[in-house]
This record gives structure tokens, C-alpha cells and sequence, in this order.
């Protein structure tokens, strides 16, 4: 039975429904202008209070996680605890997004840790410096932090909340692939395409872009058969690639349609989930 003051938090996945590279920056990083939302489907951070640090996966992309040694997670809880204290915790985190998928599954792990660790020792969820550990952890993870729909510029962390889209029908495919967003970034063309527009979020979705779209689909010629079937379903109203890729989503016109693209998008190896915006 979870201890009276676990904490478990949603580590929702993360969607650049727009994302406009602009510039190569002098310290290695790029510009960057996105629209990022959130989706309900993700992983789940549980934290307790321990006797002795402890940190563990469960889940359908645990052993792939497993794999690759250090991890977002402990990173964020050991730096929480650097600036707030908080003594030793148990973590487990539950897997089910795929990795390195562009829809920010670590990312989302490390915010939704810091804000279970907040919760469990009182600390503002808008406190600057839980804010300046998570940019400290990488690009996406304020976005994630903060978890609503918002206007992403400098690398991702200066943020702009926008009125959202909650409850519109969203279906996420990822066709089995991981990408190294360093190779994506690596093979943008550096040409910059211009800004984001204005209006409502829908609208500027539909007039932007994802400029690492096509040297992902250079790297992984997957995402092709992904888009080209998914931007074909009935009732679409967006269809992209997330981040670097390589995981496509669509936005549908209503639950119905975006099931039926489910069941037309079912392929040996690939990976879907239907859910909505929050």
C-alpha cells in the first residue's frame, strides 16, 4: 500500500504542434519558435520519502530505459534536492512512451518528478528556481513543468501560455524508431523560414511548420509512411511530426474518426495511442 505522502504525478507527452527552427546560435544551441501541447496519455512518477535514495521502472518501455544507465529522474530529484533539501526518496517511474520519440518522454519524466517533489515538500509549482532546475535539465523540460499549452521561444524554455485545445481528439504514431535529435539538428539546412503567425492555436498550427521534418525523415525514412498515410484519414485537421521526430500525430474533427484511424493505422511494429489534448 503506497505511503499516506506518495505523490504520483502524470508525465504527460509533450507535442510541438508547430516547431520553426531560426538560427544556429554561437553556444551550439538554435532558436527556436513552437507551440507546445500536452496530451492526457503519458508515463507516471511515483515519489515517496525513503530511507535511502531508490529508483525504479516498470512499464511497457522500461527495459529500453533501463539500458541507457543514468536518467532524467534521478537528475532532476537529486538536483531538487541540492536546492530544496528534502532528504532520500523512492521513485518508480512507469515507461509507456516510447524513447527518443520527439513527443519529450524524458523531458515529461524529469518535470513531473520535480513537481511530485514539490508537492510532497510544499514548494510553489511556479517557483523560480524549480523553473531553473528544469532548464538546467534540458530544453524542453520548463515546457513540461509548466505542462499547459504555450508559445516556446530561445531554445524552448522562455514561455508564453496560450488558450489550448482541451479535449480535441489526438492520435500519436510512432512507427518503431528512435531518432538522436543531435543528428536531426545536426542536418537542418539552416534555413530560416520565418516566424510563427498569429490567431488562434489551431490556425497557427495549421500555417506553421516542423522544420526538422525533413532531415528526420532523411534519417528515418519511416516517418514517410507514417504522414503519408495518417495526413490521409477522415476527420484530420493537423498532421506532423513531433520534435525531431519520429513520432507523427493528428488532430481530429471528433473521437470517432480519430479511432477509426487507429484501427486503419494498426501496423506490425508500430506504436499508437489515442487520446486528447489537455
Amino acid at each position: 500500500m503506497p505511503d499516506l505522502r506518495t505523490v504520483i504525478e502524470p508525465a504527460r507527452a509533450k507535442l510541438n504542434l508547430a516547431l520553426h527552427v531560426r538560427c544556429r546560435r554561437p553556444d551550439g544551441y538554435h532558436e527556436l519558435e513552437t507551440l507546445f501541447a500536452f496530451v492526457e496519455y503519458g508515463d507516471s512518477v511515483q515519489v515517496t520519502p525513503a530511507e535511502a535514495d531508490c529508483f525504479r521502472l516498470t512499464g511497457p518501455f522500461a527495459e529500453i530505459l533501463a539500458g541507457e544507465g543514468d536518467n532524467l529522474v534521478t537528475h532532476a530529484a537529486a538536483r531538487f534536492r541540492d536546492v530544496f533539501g528534502g532528504g532520500a526518496h523512492g521513485i518508480v517511474l512507469e515507461k509507456y512512451l516510447p524513447v527518443a520519440s520527439g513527443i519529450g518522454g524524458g523531458s515529461a519524466d524529469a518535470a513531473a518528478t520535480l513537481r511530485a517533489l514539490a508537492t510532497l515538500h510544499d514548494v510553489d509549482l511556479l517557483d523560480p528556481r524549480l523553473f531553473a532546475i528544469a532548464d538546467s535539465l534540458g530544453s524542453d523540460v520548463p515546457a513540461c513543468l509548466l505542462g499547459r499549452t504555450a508559445l516556446g521561444q530561445g531554445r524552448g524554455e522562455q514561455l508564453a501560455p496560450l488558450e489550448g485545445l482541451t479535449g480535441m481528439p489526438v492520435l500519436l504514431v510512432n512507427p518503431g524508431v528512435g531518432v538522436s535529435t543531435a543528428a536531426v539538428f545536426n542536418a537542418w539546412d539552416g534555413v530560416d523560414r520565418g516566424p510563427i503567425g498569429a490567431g488562434d492555436l489551431l490556425s497557427m498550427a495549421q500555417a506553421g511548420r516542423n522544420d526538422l521534418e525533413l532531415p528526420a525523415r532523411g534519417i528515418a525514412p519511416e516517418i514517410d509512411a507514417v504522414l503519408a498515410v495518417l495526413g490521409k484519414q477522415a476527420g484530420v485537421c493537423l498532421a506532423r511530426m513531433s520534435g525531431s521526430g519520429a513520432t507523427c500525430f493528428a488532430l481530429f474533427d471528433s473521437d470517432a474518426a480519430r479511432d477509426a484511424a487507429a484501427t486503419a493505422l494498426a501496423r506490425p511494429g508500430w506504436w499508437l495511442a489515442a487520446t486528447h489534448l489537455v
